[in-house]
C-alpha cells in the first residue's frame, strides 16, 4: 500500500521487523475503525494487539525492554497503523511521543513509569492549564489539561504548570508526570474526526509532584536535561521537532496512502456519471487526479524523511539542530500535511460524491486528516514566518516552538 517503496523506507533490520508487525495489525484496526469511531475510543482488541505488537514502547528506553526506536522509525510505523485506521495510530504515537519526553526525565521518575510496567501509557498535555504551589519536596497541583490523546487508556499523565518559586512568583515552565490514581478523565472528546482517540480533561485537584517527576519545558527544549540521565542518542532529539514529527504528521502520511488506495481501488469498477466512461480508470481527467494526488503524497514523504533524517543524524553524533535546522524542520512537517490535505481533497473529488457515504471508510479518513491537520502546533502560516525570519536573519521571535 506505500507510495514509497519499502526499501527506502526500512533502512535496519530493527525498524523492518517494527513495521512488519505494523502492518500486520492494519486489517484488525481497519475492522474495528468503526468500532473505534462509534465508542470514541479504542476497542480493547486493538489495544490489546497493539500491546502484544510492542507498539506503545516503540520509543521506551531498550533498559525497560522498549525499542527506544528513532523518529524515522517511529513515524513510519505510525504511518502504516493509520492506514487501518486514524484514531489507533494517532493514539500510539502520542503515548510513544511522551514515552520520549519521560525518558528525559530523571532516572528515578523513568524507573517509577517504566520499570514498574514496561508497558505503561501515557497521554500528554504540556499547555499550562493550572496552578501550583511550591511545598516541600515539590509542588502542590491542581489543574484542567484539555486533548489528553489517550487518556482512556493510559497509566500516567504529563501535564505542564506554571512552575512557582516559594513566593508564589511564577519561573519557569514545567511538566510533571502523574499516575492515573491521582486524575480523573472527564469525557469530553465530540468532535467530527479522530473521535476514538479519546483527547479528553485530564483533571487534578491538589495532588502532590515530587520535584523528581518535574522538568523544565525551556530546558527540554534547548536539550539540557538532568545529569543523571542515562538515555542513548535519541534524547538528543529536536524536543518540539520530535513531538509534531510523530504524533501529528506520521498519521497524515499513513491516512493519505489510504486514501489513494482506496480510490485507485474502486476506479475499475466505478464509472463517471453523466460520462460515457463506465470505469473511472479509463479517463484522462480521473487519471490526471490519481497522479497529482500521488505526487502530493509523495512530496509529502520526501519532506517528512528529510526532517526526521535531520533530527535523528544530529541526535546520531551528539549534536542540537541550529535554529535554521530546526525551522526548516518545522516546515518541512507541516508542509508535508498541507501536501497531504491537498491529496485528500483531490482523491475526494475524483471519488465523487460518493466519497461522504456513511458507509464509504473515505469519509472517514477525511474527517480524521482534516481534525489532525488543525493541531494549533501545524500553523502552515505562523511556520512559514518563523522560518523566513530566519532564513532572512530577522531576529524578532513570535513563538517559543523553535
Amino acid at each position: 500500500m506505500a507510495v514509497i517503496p519499502e526499501d527506502q523506507t526500512h533502512p535496519s533490520a530493527a525498524s523492518s521487523d517494527l513495521l512488519r508487525g505494523a502492518r500486520e495489525l492494519v486489517p484488525l484496526l481497519s475492522r474495528n475503525a468503526e468500532q473505534t469511531e462509534r465508542d470514541r475510543r479504542l476497542p480493547e482488541e486493538s489495544v490489546k494487539s497493539l500491546v502484544d505488537a510492542g507498539m506503545f514502547k516503540l520509543a521506551v528506553p531498550r533498559r525497560y525492554g522498549g525499542h527506544e526506536a528513532s523518529l524515522r522509525t517511529l513515524i513510519d510505523v505510525s504511518a502504516v497503523l493509520a492506514e487501518g485506521d486514524g484514531s489507533s495510530s494517532w493514539v500510539v504515537s502520542v503515548c510513544n511521543s511522551v514515552a520520549w519526553v519521560v525518558s528525559l526525565f530523571p532516572e528515578r521518575a523513568q524507573d517509577e513509569v517504566f520499570g514498574a510496567d514496561p508497558e505503561a501509557k501515557v497521554s500528554g498535555v504540556l499547555t499550562p492549564s493550572a496552578t501550583a504551589q511550591r511545598v516541600e519536596g515539590g509542588f502542590r497541583v491542581s489543574g484542567r489539561w484539555h486533548y489528553a490523546s489517550g487518556a482512556w487508556h493510559a497509566d500516567w499523565a504529563l501535564i505542564g504548570f506554571p512552575v512557582p518559586d516559594s513566593t508564589g512568583q511564577i519561573v519557569d515552565q514545567g511538566m510533571a508526570l502523574l499516575p492515573a490514581v491521582d486524575y480523573t478523565v472527564e469525557d469530553t472528546w465530540h468532535v467530527a474526526g479522530m473521535r476514538g482517540t479519546g483527547s479528553n480533561c485530564v483533571v487534578a485537584q491538589d495532588v502532590f509532584v515530587p520535584e523528581h517527576r518535574v522538568l523544565s519545558v525551556p530546558k527540554a527544549m534547548a536539550g539540557e536535561y538532568p545529569p543523571q540521565r542515562s538515555g542513548s542518542a535519541l534524547a538528543r532529539s529536536a524536543f518540539t521537532q520530535f513531538l509534531t514529527g510523530a504524533p501529528l504528521v506520521a498519521p497524515q502520511l499513513g491516512l493519505g496512502r489510504a486514501a489513494l488506495e482506496l480510490v485507485k481501488g474502486k476506479a475499475a469498477e466505478k464509472a463517471i456519471t453523466f460520462t460515457f466512461f463506465e470505469r473511472q480508470r479509463d479517463s484522462t481527467a480521473f487519471q490526471l487526479l490519481v497522479a497529482e494526488a500521488a505526487q502530493k503524497i509523495d512530496t509529502a514523504h520526501l519532506h517528512v524523511h528529510r526532517a526526521a533524517d535531520d533530527i535523528d543524524t544530529a541526535a546520531a553524533r551528539g549534536q542540537a539542530l541550529d535554529p535554521l535546522g530546526r525551522l526548516r524542520a518545522r516546515s518541512d512537517l507541516s508542509g508535508a500535511v498541507g501536501h497531504i490535505t491537498e491529496a485528500i481533497g483531490i482523491l475526494l473529488t475524483a471519488h465523487g460524491a460518493g466519497s461522504f457515504a456513511d458507509a464509504s471508510p473515505l469519509q472517514r479518513i477525511w474527517r480524521d486528516s482534516g481534525v489532525g491537520a488543525r493541531h494549533a502546533i501545524l500553523q502552515p502560516q505562523v511556520i512559514k514566518e518563523m522560518y523566513g525570519k530566519a532564513l532572512l536573519g530577522v531576529e524578532e521571535q513570535i513563538s517559543p516552538l523553535v
